[in-house]
């Protein structure tokens, strides 16, 4: 049975992603540790028990320091994550010393067929790099994510962190000049590994400090880069399976002021219209949020509650909900739809995908029925005629 691990994190989304990382498989691969201070150490370790009390197997990937006082420091770390996750007996495995990968891959799956953590060590000096040796073992595994720990953090570009790279960009990044061009010249044998791990079947890989490792996978804004094969994007009325995880990207969207508060009967009857927006294979990761509330009597539809996970907010997510809303109320044969903001970003998008503002007398009566006069004279309100059906079939033959 599934069971919440304790609250070490004050991060509210922390169990949106630990429904994400439920029964899954993470890679992390620690580069240096020697910048960490007991704070920073102790707040790792409670991320790593964090993840395995929520039944997420962990393979712990560790660079050893050369200096002999920093090498006692990370046996105690070790030894303390190896108290929390029960197995106490475990003893960390030597990376060289094993003789074939094939030899490693089974050394990690008799340690993970007992419990949730295998933990190898590698030297800084070894002959084969922590970088290489946790990509090939990701992708022999098929982890489901790739965790890429060191000091200096994820890419940034022109003082600018680079919060979301997809398989197409990556791999411009990787033609001859691009790095460095771009001021990514020192990243391009990291950059090159990454591409080979997704290539290989690993859905994710995330590159942020070891110090900031909670925040990179508990958060919606992370604060490293996330990397992905694909930015394919598909957007899909939701089921039953996927409301768990919206209600809390909508809470989120009500606590910031981006969404008005809403009942939990409100909020069901969003959920029930709702469509997700999610990126890469299926099921896919989620990246946004809308609702098509119908005014049936009026033949038109509210497009209601856009939301977009700050981690790919400027990646087109919204538009592309507004658009799979376009499209879905042509088919169901409405005669316009609409939709009300406070938000200028988002009255920017629907005017980019071909809404007007209009008054609010403009759009169904029903509506407004209940609707509180002070909110109602903040709303923008934008509206987009649509074809019928017949018409475009005349349009485009």
């Amino acid at each position: 049975m599934r069971t919440r691990g304790p609250s070490y994190l004050t991060f509210e989304e922390k169990d949106f992603y630990l429904d994400e990382f439920h029964e899954k498989s993470l890679l992390l691969a620690i580069r240096s540790v020697d910048s960490a201070s007991e704070a920073d150490l102790a707040a790792a370790l409670e991320v790593v028990h964090t993840l395995l009390t929520n039944e997420t197997m962990v393979v712990l990937f560790i660079e050893t320091p050369r200096e002999e006082a920093q090498q006692k420091r990370l046996k105690s770390w070790v030894k303390q994550l190896l108290r929390l996750a029960k197995t106490p007996a475990l003893m960390p495995l030597s990376l060289p010393e094993v003789a074939s990968e094939e030899e490693l891959l089974i050394h990690i799956w008799d340690a993970l067929r007992d419990g949730p953590l295998f933990v190898g060590l590698c030297p800084a000096d070894s002959e084969v790099s922590l970088l290489t040796c946790a990509q090939r073992i990701a992708v022999s595994l098929r982890v489901y994510k790739l965790v890429l720990l060191d000091a200096v953090g994820g890419l940034v570009t022109e003082n600018k962190r680079m919060s979301f790279l997809n398989g197409p960009v990556l791999q411009e990044l990787l033609r001859p000049g691009a790095a460095e061009w771009t001021g990514l010249e020192a990243w391009r044998p990291l950059l090159a590994a990454i591409h080979l791990a997704l290539e290989g079947g690993v859905a994710s890989v995330s590159l942020c400090r070891f110090t900031e490792l909670g925040r990179e996978l508990f958060t919606y804004e992370g604060c490293g880069t996330l990397f992905t094969l694909t930015d394919y994007c598909h957007v899909e009325k939701l089921g039953i399976d996927d409301f768990h995880e919206v209600e809390k990207l909508l809470e989120r969207g009500e606590r910031e002021g981006h969404l008005k508060p809403r009942t939990q009967m409100e909020t069901a009857r969003l959920l029930l219209h709702g469509y997700g927006a999610r990126l890469g294979p299926a099921p896919g990761e989620l990246a946004g949020f809308c609702a098509l509330f119908p005014y049936h009597a009026d033949m038109t539809a509210e497009i209601v509650g856009l939301s977009t996970i700050t981690r790919y907010q400027g990646e087109g997510i919204g538009g592309r909900l507004v658009d799979r809303m376009v499209l879905e109320g042509e088919r169901q044969g409405l005669t316009y739809l609409f939709a009300c903001t406070t938000q200028d970003g988002a009255q920017r998008l629907f005017e980019r995908h071909g809404f007007r503002r209009v008054v609010p007398d403009a759009v169904t009566e029903a509506k407004w029925r209940g609707y509180a006069p002070e909110r109602k004279r903040q709303v923008a309100v934008f509206r987009r005629d649509l074809q019928p059906p017949e018409s475009q079939a005349e349009t485009h033959p």
